[in-house]
């Protein structure tokens, strides 16, 4: 019994062994090619060999001509390192042209939006004084008086007689024409006049205050052997360009009023009472 369970113990041994064999000794079947192919591959070339190789591979026959170049690769062995060549640096100020010509003006843009008022700026200097100006028209001046007189007797003739002053006390604006004997108005309104004559002794005084041509109030005195102060005086409301005046009557009778040159007897005189604009 003892020397039968040797036997068993060694024989299992035995095939233990044999199974582990045949485990560690199989290869791989990639790896087991692979070794096949470095059993089948030459024994490595020395570089001198490599370069002889390399140029009857690559390099040109006998009969052909030598290619102009040819594109070799950074990694193959005896490759030609070449020096790099640097970037040319350009100057670009040397290069800059001409001015040009002015462009053609573009078109005008949008108006923008309105800004806000600025602050009120400081007071300028006061200006100089200006010319004066035209004169105004006479219808604005709200004022209008004379009184002028008379030194020269006067007699009637055939025909009515326009009395003529040849002294001036007042006239305002030269509404009253001496040369004319009359009074233009310039500013309708309502007007206040007075008319004083000297009567001529055993002579008759006879005499007319009229507007434009019509006879408004008379002044008459009869003959006496005396001569006395006459007076007449109204209230005329004119319009403009109206015409006062005083009419010594033609001579159906004799009439005349009296003056010498050392004193003054006949006098005519107005003023506007109150202008027709005025409410």
């Amino acid at each position: 019994m003892g020397s039968r369970g040797l036997r068993l113990s060694l024989a299992c041994c035995l095939l233990l062994a044999f199974a582990c064999g045949l485990v560690l000794g199989r290869v791989p079947h990639g790896q087991q090619e692979q070794q096949e192919q470095e059993g089948t591959r030459e024994p490595p070339m020395d570089h001198a060999e490599r370069d002889e190789e390399e140029h009857e591979k690559y390099g040109p026959r006998q009969d052909e001509e030598a290619p102009a170049s040819r594109c070799l690769r950074c990694c193959d062995p005896g490759t030609p390192v070449y020096q790099a060549i640097p970037v040319p640096q350009i100057n670009i100020t040397i290069l800059k042209g001409e001015k040009g010509d002015r462009g053609d003006r573009g078109l005008q843009g949008k108006y923008g939006k309105t800004g806000s008022m600025g602050a009120r700026g400081h007071t300028g200097p006061k200006g100089q004084k200006g010319s004066m100006g035209a004169p105004g028209d006479r219808c604005k001046n709200h004022y209008a008086a004379f009184s002028v007189g008379r030194k020269k007797p006067l007699h009637s003739n055939d025909y009515y007689q326009t009395v003529i002053f040849d002294t001036e006390f007042v006239n305002l604006y030269s509404h009253f024409n001496m040369f004319t004997g009359k009074f233009y108005c310039y500013v309708p309104g309502i007007y206040f006049f007075s008319l004083n004559v000297h009567t001529w002794n055993q002579k008759e005084t006879y005499l007319h205050i009229m507007k434009n041509a019509e006879e408004v109030v008379i002044l008459y005195a009869q003959v006496s052997d005396r001569s006395i102060m006459q007076s007449q005086s109204l209230m005329l409301e004119l319009r403009d360009q109206d015409e006062v005046w005083v009419r010594l009557f033609k001579g159906e009778r004799e009439n005349a009023i009296f003056s010498d040159e050392f004193d003054t007897y006949i006098t005519f005189s107005g003023y506007l009472v109150k202008p027709a604009n005025e409410p």
